[in-house]
């Protein structure tokens, strides 16, 4: 048992919407500004907001997943970062979870297994005193007494002199020492837009540098830095077991690469899912599906991850090369995972909301479309196979591949469904009460709407690399 140090916070707020990433954002900047190194998170399995880190900061955010990772899993990825800054933006609401019966889940049980020190960003517009008992009634839950401080976002200075000696004196009637650290006047110039899948990329926001820059001097000047290190730096140690994955069978592999598609429309990648294949000992070479004419030369591998691609269908559509490049290495046996927009890619076509379609890789025989809401939405797992002996005999050389997917956990956020969803797999939802047929497994791959988290079944990863292994020295037939 290792006892890490790490100075960190999580930004968190009773609901979406409530002003966290602008808040996050700024304050990544402002302990970047002082030379403080910091680092960030993201709780739940989110990508756009870690890229907005990525954007200030530089680095990678990681995500924090009590669902993929468990306890150990979540304190580890925190303990990493070592003697740092750690700023760690919370989901949704603070106590929202995967069930309504409990914290499971939510950003206040990563808080409650790292012991991260709480800020509350709480949306103050259209209301007066009542913000009062928004905050009581949340600290009231925090069983574990984690939140340290509070934030008003969207209240004028006048409101806030009047307010925050009430307020003060009312939440000491709560618990003492809760530090109202200061106000976000209303900036409609340092909003980040949103959109139906989240907010928009950073490299879709005109002046998203100005607008971060705009947010950390708004920081500076109405919020308490010295209060808000004070609680970081108060935050206890966290204890961990150290366990390492284990890489000995593959010190005979060789130089393996894995093609990744990565640009405007193929975005969302867990940094941690590319890690562990470089881990593993497998090289990534990145490729634009927009822009370039081929894959990698030699790839012995490919991921094409979710994003963004029926924003571009047009461009995607008029790269002929790059699509006639994919299936060639496909239809050749070369091992590929495809997820959610990546596997949108692979279809036929893909018919967009105003009914315009656009022919796609066409390993997939189907078509993907425009549905006006969202689809299986949520946390899911992979629970079983779902092939008849037939089917099994049949597929006997990819079956050890298809076979070590059993067990992975993902999650799936799309508009988008298709006329083919696959039928290799049985998923289920976290309670169990749901399930259906997912996944496509054709041809040394495995794709399907469904986004998943590696680190909760490294073992499938292990079994892909040993295909990409077996292809690479002709022993696919």
């Amino acid at each position: 048992m290792n006892s890490i140090v790490s100075k960190r916070i999580m930004i968190a707020a009773p609901s979406s919407q409530s002003g966290k990433t602008v808040v996050t954002c700024a304050l990544l900047e402002v302990l970047k500004r002082n030379g403080l190194n910091p680092i960030s998170f993201k709780v739940g399995p989110d990508y756009i907001d870690p890229m907005f880190h990525k954007k200030i900061l530089g680095i990678d955010s990681k995500n924090l997943d009590t669902y993929f990772s468990g306890e150990d899993g979540v304190k580890s990825i925190v303990s990493d970062s070592g003697d740092r800054y750690s700023v760690i933006e919370g989901v949704m609401g603070l106590y929202d979870g995967t069930s309504v019966e409990g914290t499971s889940g939510s950003s206040y049980e990563v808080a409650s297994v790292t012991q991260t020190p709480i800020i509350l960003v709480i949306d103050a517009s259209g209301v007066g005193r009542t913000v009062i008992s928004t905050i009581k009634g949340m600290l009231l839950d925090d069983e574990n007494h984690l939140i340290k401080g509070v934030i008003l976002n969207k209240m004028t200075e006048g409101f806030y002199i009047k307010l925050k000696p009430v307020l003060e004196l009312e939440l000491s009637k709560i618990r003492e020492n809760i530090k109202v650290l200061g106000f976000f006047p209303k900036k409609p110039d340092i909003c980040i837009e949103s959109r139906h899948l989240g907010l928009k990329l950073p490299s879709e926001i005109d002046d998203i540098k100005k607008k971060i820059a705009d947010a950390a001097d708004t920081l500076e000047k109405y919020i308490d830095m010295g209060e808000i290190l004070s609680i970081m730096e108060g935050a206890e140690h966290i204890d961990i077991c150290d366990e390492h994955i284990q890489t000995d069978f593959l010190e005979e592999n060789g130089e393996l690469i894995l093609a990744v598609a990565y640009d405007d429309a193929f975005c969302f990648y867990y940094k941690e899912n590319l890690e562990l294949f470089e881990k593993l000992g497998v090289k990534i070479k990145y490729f634009s599906p927009l822009a370039d004419t081929e894959l990698p030369d030699e790839c012995d591998g490919i991921l094409l991850g979710g994003g963004y691609p029926e924003n571009y269908l047009a461009q995607l559509s008029e790269n002929s090369s790059m699509l006639a490049s994919i299936k060639k290495a496909i239809d050749k046996g070369i091992p590929s995972l495809a997820e959610c927009g990546g596997f949108m890619y692979l279809h036929k076509e893909i018919t967009d909301q105003n009914g315009d379609s656009y022919h796609m890789v066409g390993t997939v025989d189907g078509r993907c479309f425009y549905t006006g809401h969202l689809v299986r939405f949520g946390y899911m797992s992979i629970e079983g196979l779902n092939l008849t002996l037939d089917e099994k005999n049949s597929v006997t050389e990819n079956y050890e591949l298809m076979k070590s997917l059993v067990g992975m956990k993902g999650h799936e956020f799309h508009y988008y469904d298709s006329s083919f969803n696959g039928e290799a797999y049985v998923a289920c939802k976290p309670n169990k009460e749901k399930n259906w047929k997912c996944v496509v497994a054709l041809s040394n791959g495995i794709w399907g709407f469904p986004h998943f988290y590696y680190n909760s079944n490294p073992g499938f990863i292990r079994a892909f690399i040993n295909k990409m292994k077996e292809v690479k020295n002709g022993e696919f037939k």
